[in-house]
């Protein structure tokens, strides 16, 4: 039995009010976000029922189509987690300024790197490896501004690479051609500039970066070798199981066991900081809780495909898991998968919790779960996800397969 309000779904009222209490109560988000899944998963239970029925059995049923996404992304964002670390203690963040420009530029440069680092890599991990170059770099005084900043670069760099993203990947498997993706690339790349030159302005005004190394600093080239391996053996997973066992691929979490085993395979190289664990746990148990909650929502169609729902799409994703989303556009089809691509990838980039890697960065900067502040301080990402969307319909023009 479906309830509505007003015409709306109850569960969309529910993952609502969910949400203005992760915004009003941000040092409770935790709590607000489980007590959401809890509400929501009894409605659905009792009530509303799912697909196969209503029910203890049909909830678990529902759930075992979940469980790949949800352990990939509690594997992925621990797993960097400790990834990040060892980049962090490996020196090379501290001798970095050594190549970049001196200014505000250097910080621009370090959203580039992470732009470009994110095409060929997860863009979880991107976030995290800048974010621990950005806390060496600027002695530990990370802007708000700069921090959302590196999310949103993470998620720009993702978005045009079926490599990059976990929504490109979804893409990459039901048969989308990488050219499609790459044709974001152009709004992706412009956007940098509109949000990173004002980030990278903000950030040297309030910490400037080290402007040198000292003589003595060393690379420690066991932990780089971790993280090339943990790196690798990530990437190696994703090309393989898309291109052999794409049909498989939702049956198990190959990449974040991937990760794992990369970081077993590495204990006798380093000992690895297994105490930022459970300092992440909570973070990422958050994002899983929404992610969940996002996945019973009754998402049974979307808007005629179209550039202006694609954009709306973008906004949505900032509040609504870009997941479930992504999914079902492609059940739907008659999208430009650029498009929806830039939409969905860069989108979640506007709140903290509107992306994985915006809330596994908030794992190691606290101060940016935050909706008002990172409003307050990262509006040009909003106008940076409007211009370079602007840019793509009129450059390169909508274009559905």
């Amino acid at each position: 039995m479906q309830i509505e309000v007003f015409g709306i779904p109850v569960e969309f009222v529910f993952f609502g009010l969910t949400l203005l209490g992760i915004a009003l109560l941000h040092n409770h988000s935790f709590l607000v976000a489980v007590s959401g899944l809890v509400v929501v998963s009894i409605y659905k239970i009792f009530f509303a029922g799912f697909k196969t029925g209503t029910g203890v059995a049909a909830f678990l049923g529902h759930m075992s189509h979940e469980w790949v996404t949800l352990v990939n992304l509690l594997a992925l964002i621990l797993g960097f987690g400790i990834l990040a670390r060892h980049f962090e203690k490996s020196h090379l963040p501290v001798i970095l300024p050594r190549f970049l420009p001196e200014g505000w530029k250097g910080g621009f440069v370090l959203l580039m790197l992470v732009f470009f680092i994110s095409s060929f890599l997860d863009n979880i991990a991107a976030a995290l490896i800048g974010g621990a170059m950005a806390h060496q770099l600027f002695r530990a005084r990370v802007h708000i501004a700069f921090i959302a900043a590196i999310v949103a670069a993470s998620n720009g760099g993702g978005a045009w690479s079926v490599v990059g993203d976990t929504t490109t990947t979804m893409m990459w498997i039901q048969g989308v051609s990488p050219a499609e993706v790459l044709r974001c690339f152009l709004p992706a790349f412009i956007a940098l500039f509109i949000f990173g030159i004002p980030a990278a302005r903000t950030q040297h005004a309030h910490s400037p970066m080290i402007s040198h190394v000292k003589s003595h600093t060393q690379v420690d080239l066991g932990r780089v070798g971790i993280v090339f391996l943990i790196l690798t053996m990530a990437i190696a997973t994703n090309v393989v199981v898309n291109q052999y066992f794409k049909d498989e691929s939702g049956l198990f979490p190959f990449i974040g066991a991937a990760v794992w085993a990369g970081i077993l395979l590495s204990i006798p190289v380093r000992r690895h900081d297994w105490e930022i664990i459970p300092e992440n746990m909570k973070g990422t148990c958050f994002l899983l809780a929404l992610v969940a909650m996002a996945s019973m929502m009754p998402i049974e169609s979307l808007p005629s495909p179209s550039w202006v729902a694609a954009m709306g799409l973008g906004f949505v994703s900032a509040i609504f898991d870009n997941i479930p989303l992504t999914a079902l556009a492609l059940k739907q089809g008659g999208y430009d998968w650029g498009f929806l691509a830039y939409a969905v990838g860069f989108g979640g980039s506007m709140l903290w919790f509107g992306s994985s890697a915006g809330v596994a960065l908030s794992n190691m900067y606290p101060e940016a779960k935050s909706v008002g502040l990172w409003i307050r301080h990262g509006w040009p990402i909003m106008v940076a996800y409007v211009v370079g969307f602007l840019v793509m319909v009129l450059a390169i023009g909508w274009n559905p397969v």
